[in-house]
Order: C-alpha cells, then sequence, then structure tokens
C-alpha cells in the first residue's frame, strides 16, 4: 500500500470521541484524520431516514442528557436542540406499566388510587435493609424489595447482560431512579433533548466546521495506521483488539436490530393499543423484562424526535452473545472483566504518541456527554502538550 501524506493525528473511530476530538485539534490547526470501519459516520449514534420517512436510531437509542452547560454549549454549535422528555414503559403480566418505579406504578399495583406517603410506607416495609450493596440486585432489593425488583428488573437484566445481577457492578441498575412522586421520567439530568436534526446532520456539521479534519469511512485500524504516517494516534476503538486480545478477549454484549415501518392505516389499527394517533407503541420505548419474549425493548424514536409525519416506525431490541465479527456495544460491567481489562489499562497506560479514550477504548459504560467531556479533556491535554502547529511536536 501506499503511504499517503504525513497527518499530525490520526483518529480510530468516527463516533463521538474521534469526532469531538478531531474537531478540537483540527479547530487548533493540526491536520488530522478520521477514520472509521463502517461506511457511515456517528458510530452508534448514527441516524438515518428510512423508507417511510421516519428518522430512525439505527443502532438503538441514544438518548441525549447533560448535567453538564459546558459539553451543551459545545455541541449547540453544530446542532439546534429538540427538548425531550424521555418516557418509557414497561410491559409484563400483560399489560403495559409506567416506568422507571413512581407513584403511578405503584397505583397500577394496587390498583386505586394513592399517595406519596403511602407508597414510601409500602417501600419501607418491603425493602431488603443491605448497608452497602455490592452488586445489582442488592442495589434494586435495598431501594424496592423484591416483589418489584423480580417485576421489572431481575428478568430483563438476565436477558440483556446473559448474567444474573448478583454478579453486574451495582453501578448498572444503580443507573435507574426510583420515585415516590409522579415523576416518570426516564432520567435524572437537567438538560434532555435531542439534536434537532438528528445526530447525523449534527456530526456532519461538525466536520463542515473543521476543513482540516479529513473522514475515511470503510477503513479499519490496521489499514489506516499503515497508510497514514501519524505523529500521534487517537484510539476510541475497543482496546483489546489494540493489542491484539493478548490476554484474551473482553467480554462485551453485542445487538441484534429488528426495523419495521408502519403507514398510517396500520397505526389506525394501533391506536386503542399507543393510544394516540401515528404511533404503534404507548411511550417511546417499551421494555420487556419476559424471558419468553425474545427481545428486551422496542422503541419508537418517533414518540422523542417529534417528527411530523403518518408514518411511524419501530426497533425491536434483540441481545446477543458477542463474538469477534460482531459489534462490541456494551461492556459488562462485572467484577472478572474489569479484573482482565485492567491488564490491558496497564499497557495503554506506556503506549507512546496514542490515546486511548470512549467507551470501548476505556471499558466502562459512559454515556454521550461523557465520552464528549473526555475527548474534549484529551484534546486540552494534547493542545497543551503539542501547542500550535508552529511549535515543533515533540
Amino acid at each position: 500500500m501506499v503511504e499517503d501524506a504525513s497527518i499530525d493525528f490520526l483518529i480510530i473511530g468516527a463516533g463521538f470521541s474521534g469526532l469531538v476530538i478531531g474537531e478540537q485539534l483540527a479547530k487548533a490547526g493540526w491536520k488530522c484524520v478520521v477514520v472509521d470501519r463502517r461506511s457511515h459516520l456517528g458510530g452508534n449514534a448514527y441516524d438515518k431516514t428510512d423508507k417511510a420517512g421516519v428518522l430512525n436510531h439505527q443502532y438503538g437509542p441514544h438518548y441525549f442528557r447533560s448535567n453538564s452547560q459546558r459539553i451543551v454549549d459545545h455541541l449547540s454549535q453544530f446542532t439546534d436542540w429538540h427538548p425531550v422528555d424521555y418516557k418509557i414503559k414497561s410491559h409484563t403480566d400483560d399489560r403495559y406499566w409506567s416506568f422507571p418505579i413512581n407513584l403511578n406504578t405503584f397505583e397500577e399495583l394496587i390498583g386505586k388510587p394513592s399517595t406519596t406517603e403511602e407508597f414510601e410506607r409500602w417501600l419501607a416495609e418491603k425493602r431488603i435493609s443491605i448497608e452497602n450493596p455490592k452488586n445489582s440486585e442488592e442495589v434494586i432489593l435495598s431501594q424496592v424489595g423484591r416483589e418489584l425488583y423480580e417485576r421489572f428488573f431481575e428478568g430483563y437484566t438476565i436477558k440483556q447482560w446473559k448474567r444474573h445481577p448478583r454478579d453486574l457492578d451495582p453501578s448498572l441498575c444503580a443507573r435507574i431512579p426510583i420515585r415516590t412522586n409522579r415523576d416518570d421520567r426516564y432520567l435524572r439530568e437537567e438538560f434532555q433533548a435531542l439534536p434537532k436534526d438528528g445526530y447525523t446532520a449534527m456530526f456532519e456539521q461538525m466536520l463542515e466546521a473543521s476543513p482540516r479534519l479529513e473522514l475515511h469511512l470503510g477503513v479499519d485500524s490496521d489499514e489506516a495506521r499503515a497508510r497514514w504516517k501519524h505523529k500521534h494516534l487517537v484510539f476510541t476503538g475497543p482496546v483489546d483488539e489494540f493489542y491484539d486480545r493478548r490476554f484474551g478477549p473482553l467480554p462485551y454484549r453485542s445487538l441484534r436490530f429488528e426495523h419495521e415501518s408502519f403507514n398510517s392505516e396500520q397505526l389506525r389499527s394501533r391506536e386503542s393499543i399507543s393510544g394516540k394517533k401515528g404511533f404503534w407503541q404507548p411511550a417511546m420505548q417499551v421494555n420487556y423484562p419476559a424471558a419468553e419474549v425474545a427481545f428486551t425493548r422496542i422503541v419508537e424514536i418517533k414518540h422523542a424526535t417529534g417528527q411530523k409525519t403518518d408514518a411511524s416506525a419501530i426497533v425491536r431490541e434483540f441481545p446477543k452473545d458477542w463474538t469477534p465479527e460482531d459489534e462490541p456495544y456494551y461492556p459488562v460491567p462485572a467484577d472478572d472483566a474489569a479484573t482482565l481489562y485492567q491488564r490491558y489499562a496497564e499497557l495503554a497506560k506506556v503506549e507512546k504518541h496514542t490515546s486511548f479514550i470512549g467507551r470501548l477504548a476505556t471499558y466502562r459504560y459512559y454515556n454521550m456527554d461523557q465520552v464528549t467531556g473526555m475527548a474534549l479533556a484529551e484534546a486540552t491535554k494534547l493542545l497543551s502538550h503539542y501547542g500550535s502547529p508552529n511549535t515543533p511536536l515533540i
């Protein structure tokens, strides 16, 4: 292969991490190339309009939220926002339930109106006293007791992760709020919104604002490193893959997606279920905890995007075991995985002229705002080290 002209920074992965850091380095004047082995930019946040005209998240729902005004302000350079109160439900025992657990859920359970005080008394009786929860099962048992844990959490977690909640880090289920009022929003963060025209449009604006940042798709890590002579590498892919899995593969969970679109006539037949015209289901996301249902959730992102169209679309999400041929969507939050990752982290710590950022490269279950913050921080660190393009690279 003929080597391309020398560049300053080679960035592997054109998702949030790679594009954010690339934009910052290019804006400072450095010549950067970002590559992705997929045929599109945006990583797992990639969205596009289907044949029915519905904007869909292609790799599962990406609900942007943040408590950092700095991160929101940064991304706002490249997009306007559509505010969203993310609402989901859980479908089990042949009915839809308000979820995450809140006062509405309790009223559905007991079949009559109630109060926060009554719900809190009920929870006090049901909770299992666990002073320092050591795993995800103990986290939920200590908050709501066994009945609600088994109804909403246990089966869903086992299906999603193929591990029992007692074998998973407490932070996993602790991400889900438990409320005794009527706040039925899925998330806690102050800022909750989606890019007004979608994530792909936001990323395209990021590239347009960065003429010194080149994007090359359908190029994997090995090809990129052979093709471009570079002075610093930013790697956002799986850290074990970078080291040819010399200690063995890190465990990941993969996913399979089934997309289905519906016209207005088909949606009319669903109005008694969805509760409103133009939708297939009653919320943007419905969880399916029951073991006999193969998928974990159905997402109808039109609820969140606010798109005005007579059509709609859903995505059924099926968890699957990961193999090296699959996309590694989720690092597994478990002790054995963390122990193995530490061996790779020790190698990454001393790797010269290389930065590891993002969910896969640091093997952490980060949200989009968190990886954006990580990319901004790493860009600041690199610019502090390398200076401006007029400063000789070290």
